[in-house]
């Protein structure tokens, strides 16, 4: 009896292994023949914007993105203008996804009281799996108008004159590649090879455009190329650090500029995102931050600022 017993163990493990073979060999079968899935990487920045400059990530269809950008004066100004916060520049803008990879967009900015309009589409997405495609690929245009009123005073010093341009003279326009990639969950970086063509107003005088500090044309070039770089680290579930920068190529860099340098603070509170941030930069479209900087950050010429960013969802998926 007892060796029946035995006899029918053995038999039972040695048909249980049998059985759980045959399983593993079916399940690995299965997993061979069943189409492997994209994985799309996501959050490869937490807003449309790293600080001024465009990120590689666009709202979501049907979505509203209401975002306020605010300028203080340069901390060098003082105490007696409480370094700079006496003094203010904005822009206001209205961001809507048309789809998921579309996102156009329309905003005012008191920096020369311009009005600008974008679009922005994703071409392609950093993913694994099915499609491995190492990067993010967005292309932006935007257009900016400048419509505050200039002066010249180059012909008669100190008698400043209205000048009269046309549309073309105060319209700029800029393209933008955005390349990005997410190395790891907390860190991000972009590339931005930039163009910018800026109209000039051709007299029988000179060429001129416009300047900040005196509110007259000066010499300017008027094709620019840049290459700008931004990065975001994450420090923790809702802090992020961000930076960006511009590098005017030399041959087609403005008269007495300087290239753009921001370093910020992301803070995210369910749907808002506050970006605090210091950079050298008071204008807050392509054009203006990237080709009129005309402060340097070693000479104290930095300003304080912040982004608030609210979306609104309009329409169902």
């Amino acid at each position: 009896m007892m060796k029946k017993i035995k006899l029918f163990v053995l038999f039972s493990f040695v048909a249980a292994k049998l059985l759980a073979q045959d399983s593993t060999d079916l399940l690995k079968q299965l997993e061979a023949n069943e189409p492997k899935k994209t994985i799309y990487t996501y959050a490869t920045f937490k807003s449309t914007r790293v600080i001024t400059s465009h990120s590689v990530e666009n709202i979501g269809k049907g979505v509203l993105d209401v975002r306020i950008l605010h300028r203080f004066g340069p901390l060098n100004m003082g105490i007696s203008n409480f370094f700079g916060l006496d003094y203010a520049s904005m822009r206001m803008g209205f961001d809507y996804g048309i789809t998921n990879n579309i996102m156009v967009g329309i905003g005012h900015s008191t920096w020369q009281k311009t009005y600008d309009g974008l679009i922005k589409i994703k071409l392609l997405r950093q993913s694994t799996g099915a499609v491995n495609m190492p990067v993010t690929l967005s292309l932006l245009s935007t257009i900016a108008i400048r419509t505050e009123l200039a002066k010249q005073d180059h012909i008669i010093p100190n008698i400043p004159r209205r000048i009269h341009t046309t549309f073309s003279d105060k319209t700029s326009y800029a393209e933008q590649i955005i390349i990005g990639r997410k190395f790891s969950k907390n860190f991000s970086m972009q590339l931005m090879p930039t163009y910018i063509f800026n109209h000039n107003r051709i007299d029988s005088v000179n060429k001129y455009t416009f300047n900040r500090d005196s509110l007259v044309y000066g010499p300017r070039r008027k094709n620019t190329f840049a290459i700008g770089v931004a990065g975001r680290l994450k420090v923790s579930k809702r802090v992020s650090l961000t930076a960006e920068y511009y590098y005017q190529l030399p041959d087609s860099k403005p008269d007495n500029v300087f290239n753009s340098l921001s370093l910020g603070v992301d803070i995210e509170t369910g749907g808002h995102v506050f970006q605090l941030h210091f950079t050298n930069s008071n204008g807050m479209t392509e054009k203006s931050f990237i080709t009129d900087t005309d402060d340097k950050w070693k000479k104290g010429y930095i300003r304080f600022g912040f982004n608030i960013s609210r979306v609104f969802t309009l329409a169902k998926h």
